[in-house]
């Protein structure tokens, strides 16, 4: 039989591990808590938590193929309910609605952005933000990493902490609450995708209700 591949360790907040720790010991669990937790234990159970990362699918080793970050709740419950609501309506009253006067080509021009939109959305929020395995052997702090104390590990020049992610992050910028989750070097690029297709999605919607609204009083 093959030699059971090793599980990767990511430098998560040692205070977070303890702790995670501690609960899964205790004998009497609390059903309800009353804090986000009991939506994240609901909604993710099935999922290994990494820190305030759920990883929904992963590979053998360890390393995420799907995974959803801290705010996922608002960007399942708020983000994508506001694109895909507010491109209803316009689709419905305004792009194929026969009395709007536009051409029927605009179809065919829109949803393509709405797609590219709801693609990159995807792209940053359920994709792996650069998280870093730990590392504690000392010949890390020779060639050039720091020691981060909250991790329990060497980081390399540019990575940094989330404390709602709770875990280190390489190239690590922000955390993003409309897209759920931290925004680092494995979905920056997909990030900057999201706010251009979002904003041109955005203008483009604007620009034709306008349209449909000051066509409407022309014809009055």
């Amino acid at each position: 039989s093959l030699p059971r591949r090793r599980k990767k360790r990511y430098a998560v907040s040692v205070r977070w591990e303890r702790e995670y720790e501690e609960e899964h010991n205790r004998r009497s669990k609390p059903i309800c808590t009353g804090t986000a937790e009991d939506f994240h234990t609901c909604c993710c159970c099935c999922s290994r938590r990494v820190g305030s990362m759920f990883f929904l699918m992963e590979t053998r080793d360890g390393s995420p193929i799907i995974v959803a970050g801290p705010c996922w709740p608002f960007c399942t419950f708020v983000t994508l309910p506001l694109i895909l609501l507010c491109s209803a309506l316009v689709s419905y009253f305004v792009v194929f609605n026969k009395n709007s006067g536009l051409p029927s080509w605009f179809g065919a021009v829109y949803l393509p952005f709405l797609a590219m939109t709801l693609i990159s959305l995807f792209c940053v929020s359920c994709r792996d933000p650069g998280l870093l395995e730990r590392v504690t052997d000392e010949e890390a702090g020779h060639g050039g990493w720091f020691w981060n104390e909250q991790v329990g590990s060497f980081r390399p020049p540019g990575a940094m902490y989330c404390r709602e992610c709770k875990v280190l992050i390489q190239d690590y910028d922000h955390l993003c609450p409309w897209t759920g989750t931290g925004i680092g070097r494995g979905n920056l690029w997909a990030f900057k995708w999201f706010v251009v297709s979002i904003n041109i999605l955005c203008y483009f919607s604007i620009a034709l209700v306008a349209y449909f609204l000051l066509s409407g009083l022309g014809k009055r």
